[in-house]
């Protein structure tokens, strides 16, 4: 039976991990190679080849509601978008709440790990002062990220050698006051994109923005002023999606973002429909555009000594600085190359988690996906999960049924190849609502047969309103049963929640009852 489990990486995954690992009385040690917690939302003045670095004034695209701990709600006094440092702060109140801080190396990094026949781990760590430990560990989650090795095409960009300006990835971006003035070029159009774009379009003289197809852009805000994430993340709306034609989706869909602001006109409108892939989230963009702040341009293609060249045939020229931000592709350089037994070198992975080419499954990968919702709600579900698997010889045995019996295509490929790297599509990410195994596995899905028959208004509440992840602690293992009567007055499951977010701007505490609560002992 498994006893020790090594936890890669202390980031908002790592914690999670930690704290599933004690619940299920395992023994957890936690290895990270920064001197803090936090992982990528930790940020820093500089940065180095080790790790990825978020700038300065990077804001959530969760609502706080939406992307907690399902055990641990945000702070009352906390914005519904909050600064990177909030979020911060928010998990050292999570690990010091949970006493997960005595679990953590902090300076240690993990080169090498080996897997015998006994399915037991010989794990190499280094601190930062060149000492190397040796340690067996009976299992391993890996809570890396996978935003650690950046995508640099500019080897690939025709006279990028004779080109005078300066070019660099956006994870060496701090924030805008080195482009004052400046004529710059951002290329790529996903969230970092277009956050860099419109903060360096306030200082620079003019910024043009390169994407290959488009981009459709959502704001955080919804209707009435509510958050986005908290309106659209239904079960309600899960389901009329699931009845509805997908054509005549995509249709409403690109209408309503067209009323507010033409993307053809603004020179946003993408190749693909919304619902094919994942939209862009910006506030100000379209705003900048309609400035006159931020130029659209297609895809660039190559560079002169001064300027750069798109693939219309534009060229700009007295270009300074061209940030490209085209993204990461995920590299774990200490599992064995073995794993990746997939096609060109592919990770294949169980349901997102389990490594298909392991012959017992006591490495699990944490948070490896794109996901239609809040990504640590579903980071949280796969740690108690896996925490089970490792625990329990009977979720081994069938789980081992599973991956011997399921095809490949049931996993998650990570191709290693950077130039083949794609956009991800939204029918390959993961749907937290509609994706049940990991909620099936842990009894951590709300019945909502049961509920509708034992309580109709917590029914009406869960299913009409936002799929917060407190609904994911009411059963199962870890449940927070010290906490279900205040989640019952706190009203943090009902359809109060976005009133709850508005009125704490406001300075004042919102408390509703939201109905009895019907519990099952997992």
């Amino acid at each position: 039976m498994v006893q020790r489990v090594a936890v890669i990486g202390a980031g908002s995954s790592g914690l999670a991990c930690i704290k599933s690992c004690v619940e299920e009385g395992l023994d957890p040690v936690c290895f990270e190679s920064s001197d803090d917690i936090g992982g990528i939302w930790k940020f820093r003045e500089s940065s180095d080849s080790e790790r990825n670095r978020i700038y300065r004034s990077l804001v959530v695209n969760t609502s706080k509601e939406m992307m907690c701990f399902s055990d641990f709600p945000m702070p009352a006094d906390y914005p519904n978008y909050m600064h990177n440092s909030q979020l911060l702060q928010y998990f050292r109140l999570y690990a010091e709440h949970f006493d997960l801080l005595r679990y953590i190396k902090f300076q240690t990094i993990t080169p090498r790990e080996d897997f015998p026949v006994t399915g037991q781990w010989d794990v190499v760590t280094v601190t930062q002062g060149g000492e190397e430990e040796q340690h067996i560990f009976d299992a391993i989650l890996v809570c890396s990220g996978h935003y650690n090795q950046p995508i640099f095409p500019l080897s690939h960009l025709k006279g990028h050698d004779i080109f005078s300006g300066r070019c660099f990835h956006s994870r060496d971006y701090s924030d805008g006051d080195a482009f004052r003035g400046k004529r710059v070029v951002v290329v790529g159009v996903g969230n970092s994109g277009g956050d860099i774009t419109v903060e360096i379009s306030r200082a620079a003289n003019k910024t043009f923005l390169s994407t290959r197809e488009g981009a459709w852009v959502v704001g955080r805000m919804s209707t009435n002023g509510l958050p986005m994430d908290m309106t659209a993340l239904t079960r309600f709306n899960s389901f009329l999606a699931w009845l509805t034609p997908k054509s005549l989706a995509n249709w409403a869909a690109e209408r309503a973002l067209n009323y507010k602001y033409d993307h053809q006109l603004y020179g946003l409108k993408p190749k693909h429909r919304l619902l094919e892939k994942r939209p862009l989230i910006n506030d100000d963009l379209p705003g900048r555009i309609f400035h006159g702040a931020v130029v659209m341009k297609s895809n660039l293609t190559g560079f002169t000594e001064s300027g750069v060249v798109f693939e219309d045939g534009t060229v700009e020229e007295n270009i300074d600085m061209v940030v490209f931000c085209t993204g990461y592709q995920a590299n774990f350089p200490f599992l064995p190359s073995s794993l990746s037994d997939g096609p060109n070198g592919n990770l294949t992975l169980y349901k997102r988690v389990f490594p298909l080419s392991l012959e017992q499954p006591t490495l699990a990968i944490m948070g490896l996906f794109q996901s239609k919702g809040p990504i640590m709600t579903t980071v949280e579900i796969q740690a108690r999960w896996a925490a089970r698997v490792f625990c329990f010889c009977q979720h081994v045995v069938s789980l081992r049924s599973d991956l011997t019996t399921k095809p490949p295509e049931v996993g998650n490929q990570l191709k290693t190849n950077a130039l083949e790297k794609k956009h991800h599509s939204f029918s390959s990410c993961y749907d937290f609502l509609r994706y049940p195994y990991e909620k099936h596995a842990i009894g951590a899905r709300p019945n909502l047969l049961k509920m509708l028959l034992r309580d109709p208004v917590l029914w009406m509440k869960v299913f009409f309103g936002p799929s917060t992840p407190y609904q994911y602690s009411l059963t199962g293992p870890g449940r927070w049963a010290a906490m279900l009567f205040s989640l019952s007055l706190n009203g943090l499951l009902s359809l109060s929640e976005p009133e709850r977010s508005l009125k704490e701007h406001q300075g004042r505490p919102f408390w509703v009852f939201s109905g009895s609560l019907c519990l099952e002992e997992p």
